[in-house]
This record gives C-alpha cells, structure tokens and sequence, in this order.
C-alpha cells in the first residue's frame, strides 16, 4: 500500500512506506523530530539540536514536510518580523504488514485549539 492514513482528520496522504522508513533511518531526521516533539523550533534551533549545518537541517524539513511528518508555522516577534518555526506533524506511527503491504497510520498532533480546550478541560476536572 502506498497510503499513509492520518487518523483525528480522516486525511489520507499518498506517500511510500519505503520512503518514510529510509527517510526515519535518518539520525538528523529523528532527532529533528525528537526536538520539535517537544516544542516548536526554528531552523536555527534545529541545527544546533542536530549539530549540524542550516543547509542540512532544511534539506531534511523539507523531505519531512513533504511527507507531512512536520508542521511549519510562523513565529512573530514584538519588533514585527517573523520566522519560521516546525512541529512534529505526529504523535504517534502505526505500522502495519498484511499480505506482504506495508502500510503507515499516524495519530496526528491536534491543533492547538484542540490543545487548549484539552487543557482547559483538564484544569476544570481539578
């Protein structure tokens, strides 16, 4: 199977599983992932993170991205410019084998009003 199903959107998302194994192989990529999992980064923090050049941080983004396995969004700051910051695009990642398929299921990260409803929730619970 060439789909990977994200679950919480009911998105299907064409993309090799063949592809996302190679690209998770990758130790910049998981530590990319590691790092955005918990807070959002930007390109600048990602490579220290990885130690490694901008050059190669983005080139990795970018084959995540294309994989929907990172979230790109804007950071502004109080002087008004703006940069961009990522987050891991998932929480979870399911892989199945069935009659010689693979196939890849992802629990996606919500979005952050999801987020702070959940918590807000939680906070009455107390």
């Amino acid at each position: 199977l060439k789909l990977c199903i994200r679950r919480d959107r009911g998105v299907s998302v064409e993309s090799d599983p063949d592809e996302v194994f190679e690209l998770l192989g990758d130790e910049y990529v998981r530590t990319i992932l590691r790092a955005s999992s918990e807070k959002r980064q930007s390109a600048k923090d990602l490579s220290e993170a990885c130690d490694s050049a901008l050059s190669t941080v983005y080139r990795r983004v970018d084959a995540l991205e294309d994989h929907h396995l990172l979230l790109e969004g804007t950071e502004l700051e109080v002087d008004g410019s703006h940069h961009s910051v990522y987050e891991a695009g998932f929480t979870e990642l399911t892989v199945t084998l069935e009659d010689g398929e693979f196939a890849l299921e992802f629990a996606l990260v919500r979005e952050t009003h999801e987020r702070f409803t959940t918590m807000w929730e939680d906070m009455r619970d107390i």
